[in-house]
């Protein structure tokens, strides 16, 4: 899981140098960035799902203690399901965002800009969707009985990763 953490870490540096590319290309033949007739984000928002994604990434971390407790398999699962459930409040949030985008204008083909934020922030939602479903299904191992440390380890390491590289995105592509 680290090795592929690392490769999608590469994969995200190019995305971001090809949207800091952009951005200055279009900084230097004089126009503006964003352009003007495209729609602003909401950094308050944006800014509020990001406590909520960091946070689910906490609550995620106190997995690798209370898992190796002896009655640690309820704790486990409450704290498993919080991490989904804010994770999944993050991504629902961020679809509501996107359609509201869409309506003001913005969409891949409208811009560069708006090419380069459904790409990254997309891409990013997309790994977000699969950390997801890898934290179910650490959930329905755990229910069961059956599950691994190495299972709950991966899971764990993609969520921190899903997590981490968020602020990285929403400097980047929301403030910058």
């Amino acid at each position: 899981m680290l090795l592929f953490v690392i490769c999608e870490i590469m994969f995200f540096g190019g995305l971001i140098s090809a949207y800091l590319v952009g951005k200055a290309a279009a900084l230097d033949a004089g126009g503006t960035w964003p352009p003007a007739d495209q729609p602003r984000f909401s950094i308050g928002s944006t800014a509020f799902i990001t406590a909520v994604l960091l946070l689910s990434g906490w609550i995620m971390s106190r997995t690798n203690k209370t898992q190796r407790e002896p009655k640690g398999k309820n704790p486990t699962l409450k704290l498993l399901v919080f991490a989904i459930g804010l994770g999944s409040f993050f991504v629902i949030f961020q679809g509501y965002e996107w359609a509201r985008l869409i309506q003001f204008g913005l969409t891949m083909q409208s811009s560069t800009y708006g090419g380069f934020f459904y790409l990254i922030v997309g891409t990013h939602a997309l790994h977000v969707i699969v950390g997801l479903a890898s934290l179910i299904y650490a959930y329905i191992q755990l229910k069961n009985d059956r599950l691994t440390s190495g299972v709950l380890g991966a899971s764990r390491i993609f969520w921190y990763f899903v997590v981490g590289l968020w602020p990285v995105l929403y400097v980047t592509v929301y403030l910058l």
